[in-house]
């Protein structure tokens, strides 16, 4: 596969060869299990306090001329505290049972619950091969309603040089995603009670610039544009490349994310890569 490299003026200046990771087909099914799976692992743990409903002194004896019997009295067998006392007659009240006021819960959430889904490794990097190659896929990325007019999927080495968020700015006007800039800019209050969770507001999923290393600026620069992230091409993951499990996302990659993507073969199975090597090494042998 072939792309066209485009410079921070918006101008084609180059073609290049593209990784074998951009040729995946299109697998939402495995796409979604591993944005489920990477949700999964971000799930704080909640539980109910162990002790809850528990601590009071209700125990009852059936028992026979015991102290505080309920022996003969023609009570239920619920669990019971005592409120007042007459002699051997005592006022009793229902507690800690679940069928009681202020008793506990019958099934309440535990804590110590492991909620994380697991998926499988060879599974987890084709679904980020396919994420990967949506992501330069000018169908499913418009599909995911990103605004653009010409995909700018790779662009020269000067971006990962930018330090200020008005230059970032520039770039991503002059490459056609004004339009683009303008639809993540804007932001709606939420439907329910995340307004009151410190998550007010929502805000639509802008272009994702992806570079070589975590240096300079720009990871700073560009996350103070609304909607768009900065990530190192190997910190790639399908919260970064299909946000709501979902591929196609406007993916901007730098040459050097491209050339590191290439020759440090992320996300492949290298064992299938080798026993694929050695059939054709066999198959040229013959003929």
């Amino acid at each position: 596969m072939k792309t066209n490299v485009f410079s921070l003026e918006g101008k084609k200046t180059k073609t290049i060869d593209l990784p074998q990771q951009f040729a995946e087909e299109h697998r939402p099914d495995l796409v979604r299990r591993a944005h489920l799976a990477i949700q999964s692992h971000m799930i704080q743990p909640y539980g109910a306090f162990l002790d809850a409903g528990k601590r009071q002194s209700a125990k009852l004896s059936r028992r026979r001329r015991k102290f505080k019997t309920a022996y003969g009295k023609g009570l239920a067998r619920s669990p019971r505290k005592s409120l007042w006392r007459r002699g051997t007659q005592f006022g009793w009240v229902g507690a800690v049972s679940p069928n009681t006021t202020g008793g506990r819960r019958a099934h309440p959430p535990k804590a110590h619950k492991d909620m994380r889904q697991k998926i499988n490794e060879k599974e987890r990097k084709k679904a980020l091969r396919s994420a990967l190659a949506m992501s330069i896929d000018p169908k499913h990325v418009k599909e995911r309603g990103h605004i653009f007019t010409e995909l700018p999927s790779v662009v020269e080495n000067k971006i990962e040089d930018l330090a200020k968020t008005k230059d970032v700015e520039t770039v991503l006007h002059a490459l056609g995603l004004t339009q683009e800039l303008l639809r993540t800019s804007e932001r709606k209050i939420r439907a329910g009670k995340g307004k009151l969770r410190g998550r007010k507001y929502r805000t639509k999923k802008g272009p994702l610039i992806v570079v070589s290393a975590a240096k300079g600026n720009l990871m700073r620069a560009g996350a103070n544009i609304p909607g768009v992230d900065v990530a190192t091409v190997s910190s790639l993951n399908m919260k970064l490349l299909a946000p709501g499990g979902v591929a196609g996302r406007l993916a901007i990659y730098s040459e050097k994310a491209i050339e590191r993507l290439n020759n440090e073969q992320f996300f492949i199975n290298k064992r299938r890569q080798q026993k694929q090597e050695a059939k054709t090494s066999v198959k040229s042998e013959k003929k």
